[in-house]
């Protein structure tokens, strides 16, 4: 898995085959292609390409729109951006077939100036829901759902249908807020460029959409245009008001130069995209955890730690539920635990648990793009299983081994005595490096009995409390110094009685 998200990453850095030239000759008209769910990374690519037409002098940019809609604050991000611009914006909806709904209708209505292609539509800007599960899509001409709303009857339900306005015994509070700051939102946009107001709070309270005709009709956008040279054509001679002051246009021959996505855009959109930002934490979890079990390994901590840090990051571009964050922590750390502690499988069903119900929660938003799909989260969930069940698994069977190192490796190691020189002398055997005090002899009911053995390829110091001759084959029961403690290898009963 690391190995798929390195080339991703060096994907995202390998330069363009379409890239623009370094720079924009002034006068030009410099289109940025927007295609797809408005992101952060949809955000950056734009606001740095409306600096860059203006730096280079460009007379016009041209936002080329296609999207679903997308996240509140990149679309506030957007807007701000068109609004400060020193030169004239223009949103153009295209291809035929292309949309601008939800969020791309705002950043139509806050542009200079608003295009759309034949057989387009924009419109269905209310605010999504957040939370789990979200709600049901609108019909056309009739107020988003409330949860747990019961509709209202008589001669109240026909005003409210009359008014578009939502039933006030059923209203929540922070859906009702969110519908009328983003009415108000559109409502100041409408009225900043001179466009129709009452539609534009429709598509906010009913969810309505219009027609690349109809919306000409009803003056929600400027013009149709076939593509973009058609655009520029019927462009050419106007005048606009931007941040700079009134800015007019030639731009029926002028140069046309597109933008493409660069290495810090594609790698914001592989990072941003919530299916990454959960696998970025989990490979930044189980890295860690496998630096602290093998200090010294480097390569899991150094892959951890920048997963981890690149997973906040992510997360901290995106609508975030902090308590699926913290429920996702949790599940993994119980995993972990699980590894090391006698549970019984108690830690490691619930952090599964905790881990399913805190990706489920993650993302704070039904807008489309967006959400931890079920596929992946279950497959996140099984892959985490085994991990951790094979780190216990190896863990297990490293501690049946037998240890190879350090003292404890000779305890049980078999040697052969090379003299006859055992004699039963306590002395002699303090005197060769014995610790053991006059009372240990009376304890074992007979005196030590002191020679050499050869044990693992060594000649070593040996004591044992039986009579050994030379060539006779012992058993290492214990060690003190640099003196051990032998018993005759045919008589294991006695093995642990010098440890």
């Amino acid at each position: 898995m690391l190995l798929v998200l390195a080339f991703c990453a060096a994907a995202a850095f390998v330069p363009s085959a379409h890239a623009a030239p370094s720079s924009v000759a002034p006068g030009s008209v410099v289109v940025i292609p927007v295609a797809g769910a408005i992101s952060p990374a949809t955000a950056d690519f734009i606001v740095r390409g409306l600096a860059r037409a203006a730096d280079d002098h460009a007379q016009l940019a041209v936002l080329q729109l296609d999207t679903p809609g997308g996240l509140d604050t990149s679309m506030r991000q957007i807007i701000k951006a068109i609004l400060a611009s020193p030169i004239p914006v223009a949103t153009y909806i295209a291809p035929g077939g292309a949309r601008a709904a939800s969020a791309g209708t705002y950043i139509t209505y806050a542009s200079h100036i608003a295009a759309m292609a034949p057989g387009t539509n924009l419109g269905a800007a209310s605010p999504v829901q957040l939370g789990i599960g979200g709600q049901d899509a609108p019909k056309p001409g009739q107020p988003p759902a409330l949860p747990g709303a019961t509709p209202a009857s008589g001669p109240a339900q026909k005003d409210n249908a009359a008014s578009g306005a939502l039933p006030l015994d059923s209203q929540s509070t922070e859906l009702r807020k969110q519908l009328q700051d983003a009415q108000a939102y559109i409502r100041g946009l409408a009225q900043l460029r001179g466009r129709n107001v009452d539609w534009a709070e429709r598509a906010v309270r009913e969810a309505v959409s219009l027609s690349a005709r109809d919306a000409l009709e009803q003056k929600v956008v400027d013009l149709i245009a076939r593509d973009i040279p058609d655009l520029l054509r019927q462009l050419d001679g106007r005048t606009y008001d931007t941040a700079a002051g009134a800015k007019h246009l030639t731009t029926a021959h002028a140069p046309v130069v597109t933008l493409e996505a660069d290495w810090r855009s594609r790698f914001l959109a592989v990072i941003t995209d919530p299916n990454v930002a959960l696998i970025l934490l989990m490979i930044g979890m189980y890295g860690l955890f496998f630096e602290f079990a093998n200090p010294g390994f480097v390569l899991p901590g150094v892959a951890g730690a920048i997963s981890l840090l690149l997973g906040l990051f992510a997360l901290q571009l995106l609508p975030v539920n902090y308590v699926g964050l913290g429920l996702i922590f949790l599940g993994l750390a119980f995993l972990i635990a699980e590894a090391f502690l006698p549970t019984f499988g108690t830690l490691g069903f619930g952090g599964i648990v905790a881990f399913a119900i805190g990706a489920l929660m993650l993302i704070d938003t039904d807008v489309p793009g967006y959400g931890v799909p079920l596929p992946m989260i279950a497959a996140v969930i099984v892959f985490s299983v085994l991990f951790i069940f094979g780190v216990s698994g190896m863990v297990l069977r490293s501690r049946r081994r037998p240890v190879v190192t350090g003292a404890e490796a000779m305890i049980g190691s078999m040697g052969v005595v090379l003299d006859d020189g055992l004699v039963s002398d306590t002395a002699q055997a303090r005197a060769d490096g014995s610790r053991d005090s006059p009372q240990d002899s009376l304890l074992h009911g007979e005196p030590d009995r002191v020679g050499w053995a050869r044990v693992h390829g060594e000649r070593w110091r040996v004591r044992s409390t039986s009579p050994l001759a030379a060539g006779h084959a012992v058993r290492v029961t214990g060690r003190r110094g640099l003196m051990l403690t032998v018993v005759p290898a045919s008589n294991p009963s006695q093995e642990g009685e010098h440890t």
